[in-house]
């Protein structure tokens, strides 16, 4: 016959979700301390479950000794021998208590230990549970707000979404369906702490692994995400399989699947790119829809000047620079956006500076611009080595181009502090919030 304890601890496991095991050792452990508070601390005392009679059983422990010092913790021989005719000196006999002598007092005692054991025990589960799933999407209700932060509940936990986790734009309140990236889970005293985000880059990421079946299968691979929550996002997608054109399976059958995430995102906008080993034409691909002319690689440097026309420049930028920013920080490079018309010009200048050197005529200087010394500022950062590598200069004429060229920028540097000086002061021209139109011009929006 079942016990109405063994009946109570299967059903608190049930609807808890805590293991018979725990129950049973904090009710073990329950039952010790109330026993320990009734009798106090002169006592070895040890708490079993018994599951034949579905109960907790106390003992009290005693030493077998020759001479009784301690009558509660000691018990002479001729009594041990009453209990056990196999009882001999230095032995430990156990006596069965009656824990209903142990009162009110001690059963509040022991409610407190099992509820508290119960509380670690469902701290531990929810971090078990939620310990794994950093990374993946969830739903939750907005259940109160508290400094700023959103507490989210997630049924069985609390969630918090911090200030930083939030985009701008949108607003909650009490009761609304909110879905999020659960960014970090740490375990505390207090339990565990699970916090989401709305603004990171991987929330992006899984959005679309949930709306393409070619992601989640590992046919097209996220390479890359940029974005400025709830305004703008770049992402950089390939494909292992030829057959399959990774921006067409994102943005899915006349637009479907970008514009749940879209939708899921409130409007913000996104745009799909096809990742490409090549850096330059991975640049070129990030800064769609504006046609590039000419990219110029730095590798020392890690940056890029790209060369659009005219009448691109402000699509290449985008509204308050945000295209080139973005596909910035998709790349990974440092990106110069340079109009045609100025390109062209400043190669001009760079020609007629190496022109200015002492010993540069037309064919010296088409050789130092074909070497990919374009300017006097170019000559003047080079080595020596580097220099007399070119056909025709010396380590001797190597090192007088080198003194010449930083010459000559020290004396231009020095005119046009002369002339800034004696310039009138004119105030800054302040750029409004418009887009640049084909002339580079701002217009209001």
């Amino acid at each position: 016959m079942v016990s109405n304890l063994t009946r109570m601890i299967e059903q608190v496991s049930r609807e808890k979700g805590v293991e018979q095991e725990v129950l049973i050792e904090a009710l073990e452990e329950a039952v010790k301390a109330a026993a320990k508070k009734k009798l106090g601390p002169d006592y070895e005392l040890e708490a079993h479950f018994n599951e034949e009679l579905g109960e907790i059983e106390v003992f009290e422990f005693k030493e077998v000794t020759d001479e009784v010092t301690n009558e509660h913790l000691q018990v002479s021989l001729d009594e041990a021998l009453k209990m056990d005719p196999e009882s001999e000196v230095g032995d430990s006999l156990g006596f069965k208590m009656d824990t209903d002598t142990f009162g009110r007092i001690a059963a509040q005692s022991a409610k407190q230990v099992i509820l508290q054991r119960l509380k670690e025990a469902e701290r531990d589960i929810i971090f078990e549970d939620f310990k794994d799933r950093r990374g993946e999407i969830i739903n939750g209700i907005v259940q109160r707000f508290d400094r700023g932060s959103i507490i989210v509940n997630l049924g069985r936990a609390e969630a918090e979404l911090p200030p930083k986790g939030q985009i701008s734009m949108e607003s909650y309140k009490q009761g609304d369906r909110i879905r999020a990236y659960i960014l970090e889970v740490k375990q505390f005293s207090r339990g565990p702490q699970i916090t989401l985000s709305r603004t990171h880059p991987n929330l992006l990421s899984a959005l679309f692994e949930n709306e393409v079946p070619e992601i989640a299968e590992g046919i097209v691979k996220i390479m890359q995400v940029a974005r400025e929550p709830g305004s703008r996002a770049k992402i950089a997608v390939s494909s292992r399989d030829s057959d399959v054109d990774p921006v067409g399976a994102c943005v899915g059958m006349k637009g479907r699947r970008v514009q749940a995430v879209v939708q899921e995102l409130r409007g913000e906008k996104i745009d799909i790119v096809t990742w490409n080993p090549e850096a330059a034409k991975f640049i070129c691909n990030a800064l769609a829809p504006a046609e590039i002319i000419r990219v110029i690689v730095d590798e020392v440097n890690h940056s890029m000047e790209v060369v659009v026309q005219d009448d691109q420049l402000s699509l290449a930028i985008g509204r308050r620079g945000q295209n080139v920013r973005l596909a910035s920080r998709l790349t990974g490079w440092n990106l110069d956006v340079i109009g045609e018309t100025n390109y062209n010009e400043t190669l001009k200048e760079g020609y007629r500076s190496l022109l200015q050197l002492e010993g540069v005529g037309e064919k010296r200087a088409t050789d130092l611009y074909e070497y990919g010394l374009r300017s006097a500022e170019d000559v003047a950062q080079a080595s020596v080595d580097e220099l007399s590598a070119i056909k025709g200069i010396s380590t001797e004429g190597a090192e007088k181009l080198i003194e010449d060229a930083v010459r000559k920028i020290a004396e231009k540097k020095s005119n046009s502090h002369v002339e800034k000086d004696s310039a009138p002061e004119v105030p800054p021209v302040q750029p409004d919030d418009g887009e640049l139109n084909k002339d580079g011009v701002h217009e209001e929006s």
